[in-house]
């Protein structure tokens, strides 16, 4: 059993930079792609970038726009998004995600952490 524990986000303004970090913890063997979805209120859930095991691919939403961009250290088990140039429409609450093979859904959550950006 794997858990996710996200953190870094918090209210900032627009423009401003936000770094997100999700440790895994657990049976973190083998997590193939991990990455991030965000939901605001009202919405579904959205996919926002993902990273592959060797960090060799990487993909983003059309709405990140260039600003954001994803990592991972296998080594400590945690993944990144590093924010820039945050819009009001990035405010959500953003969820880390992870799977352990290809041609699966992402299947393992974390809680979520708030992201608000003022204008």
């Amino acid at each position: 059993q794997v858990h996710l524990v996200e953190s870094g986000g918090g209210l900032v303004q627009a423009g401003d930079s936000l770094r997100l970090s999700c440790a895994a913890s657990g049976l973190t063997f083998s997590l193939d792609t991990m990455g991030w979805f965000r939901q605001a209120p009202g919405k579904g859930r959205e996919f926002v970038a993902a990273v592959d095991w060797s960090s060799r691919m990487k993909n983003y939403a059309d709405s990140s726009e260039g600003r954001f961009t994803i990592s991972r250290d296998n080594r400590n088990n945690t993944v990144y998004l590093q924010m820039n140039s945050l819009k009001p429409e990035d405010t959500a609450v953003y969820y880390c995600v992870a799977k352990r093979a290809r041609g699966e859904e992402f299947n393992i959550w974390g809680q979520g952490t708030q992201v608000t950006v003022s204008s």
